[in-house]
């Protein structure tokens, strides 16, 4: 007997579950043995030692009940037809509002509504666990009123901007014709371009305060190593970071001769010494100076251009809907279907953008070298290991499917094997 569309769906599933778990588990050994690397040893402290070992062995044992939950609802939502029960009773929901039930706009629109609901009700008591009992125990949290409001924030945030953009989904796929993969790839291109745009100026402070990083040797030493390498450095700004998490970052953002510096409070009060804050920095202006996050960004939409195109050929197959419990074909769940059906591919994709990601980061921190901070980069880095009580000891086969930053270990071996090819 052949299996359904829906069947190959739910098997591959549980086989990628299967497949990630076995990795898991290799990680998990690996966070249990009680020793550092040796390119760590005398770096990292044996206390921040035990206390990263116990931190990620936390989050390891939350990781594995986590995923075990996650894959039992997924799979009995497909399975069970529970997807088409849930998208029939959003739109007898309609009428007693008194809205259109043929209105698929609306029909999307209540669908989405109560699936914001069920993820909430889902994920929050695995949210509430991971930043009030694991991230609290180690020292990384931040405050129950934060959480509520953040997530209070967000969710309006899907009310106002949900709306408009699925409209604009279903319009496009409804009167596309011919064209519709050029149409729905044009307005994501746009579209991502108008977030970036507004996201740090309208949506980032929503949830964070950004204030000018003041006067100083620091703010002068990030000028000066801009200003030699011709980045139009408009604005430097400090993130406050720490209102929510101990994690440190920095990035830039800002398009043309607009570009800014956020740099996270945490940053500047972990790494003290200014030159080590200013490594991170050149870093970051690596990746820009590089190219790296344009051809990022075209890679994405290159793969994008590919899936609209491949969800054209198999959105009006009345077979594959039928095999998931649908006798109608909506745009949303031609959608969900669609990138369920391509998930092994989605998996190559990532793990080959993982690849590329990780070469990056190198690449980012061969060119902090070679302008002199090679050795404040190494200490940084060093710093945020155990400040962030990362992962001392990793799995090869895990970091190298999951991680689309190299480990520490393999980011120190790179810039000394640079200092002794010098040599």
């Amino acid at each position: 007997m052949a299996f359904t569309c829906m069947e190959a769906v739910v098997g591959f599933m549980l086989l990628m579950y299967l497949f990630e778990t076995y990795l898991d588990f290799r990680q998990h050994a690996a966070l249990k043995l009680p020793t550092l690397p040796k390119t760590l040893q005398g770096v990292i402290s044996q206390e921040k030692f035990k206390k990263s070992r116990a931190y990620c062995l936390d989050k390891s044992h939350f990781h594995f009940v986590h995923e075990f939950v996650t894959i039992l609802i997924d799979a009995a939502i497909l399975f069970f037809g529970i997807l088409p029960w849930f998208w029939k009773k959003s739109g007898n929901f309609l009428p007693l509002a008194g809205l259109n039930k043929e209105n698929e706009i609306l029909h999307t629109l209540s669908f989405l509504a109560g699936v914001m609901i069920w993820s909430q009700v889902t994920d929050l008591p695995f949210s509430l666990y991971s930043t009030f009992v694991i991230e609290a125990r180690h020292g990384f949290n931040k405050t129950i009123w934060l959480f509520i409001r953040d997530l209070i924030k967000g969710m309006c945030l899907a009310i106002v901007l949900g709306p408009p953009f699925v409209s604009a989904i279903i319009w496009i796929v409804q009167e596309g014709g011919p064209y519709l993969a050029v149409y729905l790839w044009s307005f994501l291109f746009v579209l991502s371009l108008v977030m970036m745009t507004i996201y740090p100026i309208l949506i980032a402070p929503l949830f964070n305060n950004f204030t000018p990083l003041p006067d100083g040797e620091l703010r002068l030493k990030i000028e000066k190593l801009a200003s030699s390498l011709n980045f139009p450095l408009k604005k430097l700004f400090v993130v406050d970071g720490s209102t929510r998490s101990s994690h440190s970052n920095a990035y830039l953002y800002g398009f043309f001769k607009n570009k800014r510096i956020v740099l996270y409070d945490t940053l500047i009060q972990k790494c003290k010494n200014d030159e080590e804050i200013v490594a991170v920095i050149a870093h970051e202006l690596g990746h820009w100076k590089l190219n790296h996050t344009m051809y990022s960004f075209i890679a994405v939409h290159i793969l994008t251009s590919f899936q609209f195109g491949g969800y054209t050929l198999v959105r009006n197959s009345t077979d594959i809907f039928r095999s998931f419990g649908f006798d109608t074909q909506p745009v949303l769940i031609g959608l969900i279907i669609f990138q369920h059906t391509v998930i092994p591919f989605q998996h190559l994709v990532s793990f080959g953008l993982n690849l590329v990601s990780r070469s990056f980061e190198f690449q980012a921190d061969a060119f902090a070298k070679k302008l002199g901070y090679r050795s404040s980069l190494r200490a940084c880095l060093v710093k945020l290991q155990e400040e962030s009580l990362s992962a001392m000891n990793t799995d090869w086969w895990y970091s190298a499917y999951h991680y689309s930053y190299p480990p520490l270990v393999e980011r120190l071996v790179a810039l000394d094997e640079a200092d002794k090819k010098e040599e």
